[in-house]
Order: C-alpha cells, then sequence, then structure tokens
C-alpha cells in the first residue's frame, strides 16, 4: 500500500498536463511562475514589461528598471495542491540587475495507512526551488540573462535533488513596438534521485516574438515551445497526428488589449493544452484558453489570471508586485 501510495505522489507531482515529458524529473517547473503568462497561455517569453514575474518566463527580461522590486505569485492549481513563489531585484549598475527568488510546490496534507488501513498519521509532499538571476544589457535593443536553480523535492521518505538553469535573450525595438525572446529553460539534471536512476529537468528551447500594433492598443504575441522535440503525443492519444497538427501544437498565442500604460486584459490559446484537455465525447472545449487581468496603482501591480491545466478543475493565479525604490524604501 505504501508503495503505491508514493507512486501516486510521484505521479502527481509530474501534475496531468505535463504526463508527456516521459523521463523529466521536475515537471513542475514548466507551470507559469507569473499571472501575465499564465493569461497567455502559459508561456510567454518575447513581451517587455516591467514586471519582475516574468523573469520566470526568461530571465533576459530582468532589468535594472526592477531595482528594489519585490513580487510574490499563487497559484491555486486542482484539490489542495498549490504553488507559490517570491522574488527580489536590485539593480547592478546602470546596466545589469540581479535577483533571488524561490518557487514551490505543496499537495497539503495526506493520509499514510497500512495495508490494513490503518492510520499512521499524516503524510507531506512539496517540492521547492531556489533561483539566482543576473542580467545585463548587451546593447542598447538586446538584454541576456541567466538563471541557476537548485530543485529539492521530499515526497514522504523519498528524496530527490537537482541542478539546472535558465539561458534568456531578448530583444526590443521600441520604435517598432516589437520584441524577439529565446530561452533555453531547465537545462540540467538530478544529481539525488527518488530511487535510482538519474533523470535530466524538463528542457525546453522556445522561441517567441511580441508585436504592438501600430494604430490599435492591441499586442499580440506567438510564443514556440518544446522546440527540442518534434513530436507531441496527448495524454490521451494512441496515435501519431498529421505533419499541420503536430506543427501546431508546438504554438502558444496571446492576445493583450493595453488601453492605458497600468492596466492590461490578456486572453492566451495553448494549442498542446487543448488537446490535452479534450475530453473524448467532444467536452471541455475551452481547455486551450486562459484569460486575465491586471492593474498597477502607485508602487503596486496586481494581475490574476484563470487557466485549465485539468480537465476538472479550474486554475485561479494571483501576483502581486510592489517597487520598493516607488516607495523610497
Amino acid at each position: 500500500m505504501r508503495k503505491i501510495f508514493i507512486l501516486y505522489l510521484l505521479i502527481l507531482s509530474n501534475f496531468w498536463v505535463y504526463g508527456q515529458e516521459g523521463n523529466s524529473a521536475f515537471t513542475w517547473l514548466l507551470l507559469p511562475g507569473s499571472a501575465r503568462a499564465a493569461a497567455l497561455g502559459g508561456t510567454n517569453i518575447s513581451i517587455v514589461e516591467n514586471d519582475l514575474s516574468l523573469i520566470y518566463q526568461n530571465p533576459g527580461f530582468l532589468g535594472h528598471e526592477m531595482d528594489k522590486t519585490l513580487n510574490v505569485n499563487y497559484l491555486s492549481y486542482v484539490g489542495d495542491v498549490k504553488l507559490g513563489s517570491a522574488t527580489f531585484a536590485k539593480a547592478f549598475g546602470e546596466r545589469s540587475a540581479w535577483g533571488i527568488g524561490v518557487n514551490y510546490s505543496n499537495y497539503g496534507k495526506m493520509l499514510e495507512t497500512t495495508v490494513d488501513n490503518d492510520i499512521l498519521g499524516d503524510l507531506n509532499a512539496s517540492d521547492i526551488c531556489g533561483n539566482i538571476f543576473f542580467s545585463g544589457d548587451l546593447t542598447e535593443t538586446i538584454r541576456g540573462g541567466v538563471a541557476a536553480k537548485f530543485v529539492y523535492s521530499n515526497y514522504w521518505h523519498n528524496t530527490a535533488i537537482g541542478l539546472g538553469v535558465d539561458l534568456g535573450i531578448s530583444y526590443y525595438n521600441s520604435d517598432k513596438d516589437f520584441s524577439i525572446g529565446l530561452v533555453g529553460k531547465n537545462l540540467g539534471r538530478q544529481v539525488k534521485a527518488y530511487e535510482e536512476d538519474l533523470s535530466n529537468l524538463p528542457w525546453d528551447i522556445q522561441l517567441g516574438f511580441s508585436q504592438k500594433l501600430g494604430h490599435a492598443p492591441i499586442r499580440y504575441s506567438i510564443t514556440a515551445v518544446h522546440l527540442n522535440r518534434w513530436k507531441l503525443y496527448d495524454l490521451h492519444q494512441e496515435k501519431g497526428d498529421s505533419f499541420t497538427k503536430t506543427l501546431f501544437k508546438h504554438f502558444i498565442f496571446g492576445v493583450e488589449f493595453l488601453p492605458v500604460e497600468n492596466f492590461w486584459i490578456a486572453v492566451g490559446y495553448n494549442v498542446k493544452r487543448g488537446s490535452d484537455m479534450a475530453i473524448n465525447d467532444g467536452g471541455n472545449k475551452w481547455g486551450a484558453f486562459s484569460i486575465g487581468a491586471g492593474l498597477k496603482v502607485k508602487a503596486f501591480s496586481l494581475g490574476c489570471s484563470i487557466a485549465k491545466y485539468h480537465p476538472g478543475a479550474t486554475s485561479f493565479m494571483l501576483s502581486i508586485s510592489t517597487s520598493l525604490a516607488e516607495m523610497k524604501l
């Protein structure tokens, strides 16, 4: 019974939507660490905004303009599963910045029982990842960044440790309101496994661009994900897709409405997630969509989003940031 229960926890840690990752470990790291990114389909590595939470998408977003900024995020995932993060950034000269952060997942309390269903007590299962960020302006239009990661998981008496990095580049043309992002995410490996075999982190190569329309307060984004592999199978799929369907599974589409500088509304469409969330009888047609909004008032920014990461649940995410520099602290 205990072995079965531990196996259940290990499966849960990989999450429903990322079950196709195979032998990757710590796939919870693929969930968005930003309400704005979650609203735009779960991944966006190209929008250039003064939003500290976005550095989990692309460390190349971190900049000196985020000096003394503090950000916290909370994601209500499925059932008692909760995720969150806390991040702080500081300028380093006029062209660089550094930051520290931690993100975690907690699966709530569960009963430990014997094979005879005798209750022995409560079990806790959780993951945590410590991050160190650094970025610098390479030119007037290009910024590069790196995030070093230390990952630790504790499931009952099973523990695992991993080391990895995110490498990101952000290009921004202010005259044309056009930006491009390129990221190598979760490049690393376990140094201690749950059992014996060491697994890679859920590494991914991502490329995206964003363009704001010249005569309307609208910005659209197209992000290509999983560029390190071609075939992407659905969780319930029994045979391969056509070339066109396989191609579109690599794309995430997002649109933002930006009527004023301090307010945004966003909608995203994640093709792969929509395929994963589909139900055999044709239900759950909205699984690919996500939506969110954000507002800045003085030194405080608030963002929220709603998305589906499991056919049976809708997840809510909240991001709050404050600038200690703007508060003169």
